[in-house]
């Protein structure tokens, strides 16, 4: 893949339990070959987040990508998520897609109604109008009232999930949210690079059948 075909993802993190996902989708588009840059947008809650469940405080907010992945960043640039005007809240910017990691449900409540107050909700809802792909994945499964909001999300054209373990063989809690960020689509392609996903083989009794 040419530096011309490589693209570009906006990431958000809102205040909803689960930092630890955000920081392993940031890690792996950061290795990823296939992305050129990555638009990080925190919230404040955001921000709160991650100091309260990774002990990683804010200060300065461009040093923030660099302490969330524990050394220099080479792709990953932050964004005030006040700056409504930044680049990729307009249209005529080309993002390839986006996700929100986790998504608060207020959060998923503004994209599912184009309540744009901030960058996070003003470059979901560019998202869904120019018909690109936008993942919010969402921390615990939605009452009655949170549903309705997902339903209307995803009739808008979002793609929508809830974070959960993916557990075969009782793997290591690390190892679990590795994975569950592994399995959220990314731009280029829905499969993550070769080698990084775990595939299940089954197990010895259903081999034992199919022979």
């Amino acid at each position: 893949m040419t530096d011309t075909q490589k693209q570009i993802v906006t990431v958000g993190v809102t205040g909803a339990s689960g930092a630890i996902l955000a920081q392993k989708t940031l890690v792996l588009l950061e290795e990823d070959p296939r992305v050129a840059r990555v638009h990080l947008v925190v919230t404040e809650a955001g921000q709160r987040l991650f100091t309260e469940e990774l002990g990683i405080t804010s200060g300065d907010l461009k040093q923030l990508p660099s302490r969330i992945l524990g050394h220099p960043v080479a792709k990953i640039d932050i964004l005030p998520n006040k700056d409504v005007g930044a680049s990729i809240a307009s249209g005529s910017y080309a993002v390839d897609a986006m996700v929100v990691i986790p998504c608060s449900m207020g959060t998923l409540g503004a994209i599912a109604n184009g309540i744009s107050d901030d960058l996070v909700a003003r470059a979901a809802d560019v998202m869904l109008k120019e018909g690109r792909k936008l993942v919010s994945v969402c921390s615990r499964h939605a009452g009655q009232p949170h549903s309705s909001g997902k339903h209307a999300a995803s009739a808008a054209g979002r793609c929508g999930d809830y974070a959960r373990g993916t557990c075969f063989l009782s793997p290591a809690e690390d190892d679990r949210r590795s994975r569950y960020a592994i399995r959220v689509p990314r731009p280029g392609t829905d499969r993550p690079p070769a080698g990084k996903m775990y595939r299940w083989a089954g197990t010895s009794a259903s081999k034992k059948a199919e022979a």
